[in-house]
């Protein structure tokens, strides 16, 4: 059978049985995924994935006997394979979904809090999206023992540039990712030094409710300062801004002639918002700020335009992740085709390769 139409066997692990339903449902008129077995708990999942081998997982986060979390944990040490988690849209479901991406799940999807809430079109698009788009990722434990690319430099005149980076007046590091951005953002935000003489911007494809749990999570292990943006906040050396989710993150100047934050709810770019995109379309505009961008580990194409646009209109660098360490190689490898990227590198290489141009 041709490996792209291969039917996905999905296991789906949720303790409501009306869930069990609605989900079984969805798929049920899809031709490339094929619920092959329920389980009602954490532990009965474990068993699940032992005995029927599906290719990917649903997991329920909050359920009775053994929570997702803790099941996840367990399934990625005895028999790894892509999760997707079911999560709640509370703030204690925001950190738990986080954490769940930290251990290993791929993707999530928010689950209605009630049945009243379900609408089964939108929840059906979604699921059917992550399901397809998990078929396609690598697991990241699997990524960084078999990632072994050393760096690519494409555009040679950029390597032999001999200008500083430094002044923090007129530069920043700008970073886009989407599928397997969590766990690779907290791979690489604590390599920075606590000394870092830059700014960073970062757009993470992600809901609205999620960004904040996720720059709390990477503070906690950085040297330098994480947090989600705040419209008209100044950007300072040293600190990594997060766009939240459902708003563009821009950058303005402002009336004392500095670099301020701007939120925007502009339509959807790439089915996304935040769009990275956006971000470097907006850096664009500022010809004299010196930006290193770099695109990372995602689905889809987003960012790919606004890195060109980058690239046309001002000196910039620009650092892709390389396919080897992505989980889902297509945001790189679509900036990479456009033109728009000078040195390919592996994850682990990624912050050496942005303090090397800033000469630190």
């Amino acid at each position: 059978m041709d490996e792209m139409k291969k039917t996905i066997n999905l296991l789906i692990v949720e303790d409501s049985a009306f869930m069990r339903k609605v989900l079984t449902d969805i798929f049920e008129d899809d031709s490339r995924i094929k619920v092959i077995g329920h389980a009602r708990n954490g532990k009965e999942g474990i068993e699940k994935v032992l005995e029927l081998k599906p290719d990917i997982v649903t997991m329920d986060i909050e359920m009775p006997i053994m929570n997702g979390i803790d099941a996840l944990r367990e399934i990625m040490k005895k028999a790894p394979l892509p999760v997707v988690m079911l999560s709640s849209h509370t703030a204690e479901g925001a950190e738990a979904t986080i954490q769940a991406l930290e251990l290993g799940a791929v993707n999530f999807v928010q689950k209605p809090s009630s049945a009243l809430m379900i609408n089964p079109k939108a929840l059906k698009e979604k699921l059917i999206d992550k399901i397809l788009e998990a078929s396609k990722a690598k697991l990241f434990h699997t990524i960084m023992k078999k990632s072994t690319t050393r760096k690519t430099v494409i555009n040679q005149r950029s390597k032999t540039k001999q200008k500083k980076y430094t002044n923090y007046s007129g530069t920043l590091v700008a970073i886009g990712t989407s599928t397997g951005g969590p766990r690779a953002l907290q791979h690489l935000l604590p390599e920075f030094p606590s000394s870092f003489p830059v700014p960073l911007l970062i757009v993470q494809h992600m809901p609205k409710g999620f960004t904040k749990s996720l720059a709390n999570r990477l503070d906690s292990c950085s040297n330098i300062s994480v947090k989600e943006a705040e419209d008209g906040e100044v950007i300072k050396k040293g600190c990594a801004y997060i766009a939240p989710g459902d708003y563009h993150l821009e950058l303005k100047l402002s009336s004392k002639k500095e670099l301020v934050i701007s939120l925007t709810k502009g339509d959807e770019v790439s089915g996304h918002r935040p769009s990275v995109d956006v971000m470097f379309s907006s850096l664009s505009e500022f010809k004299d700020l010196n930006t290193i961008g770099v695109i990372m580990t995602g689905m889809g194409a987003d960012g790919a335009k606004g890195l060109k646009s980058l690239k046309k209109i001002k000196e910039s660098y620009v650092i892709a992740q390389d396919e080897s360490s992505c989980v889902v190689f297509g945001m790189p490898k679509s900036a990479i085709q456009l033109g728009a990227v000078d040195e390919i590198v592996p994850l682990s290489e990624i912050t050496g390769a942005i303090l090397n141009k800033l000469e630190v």
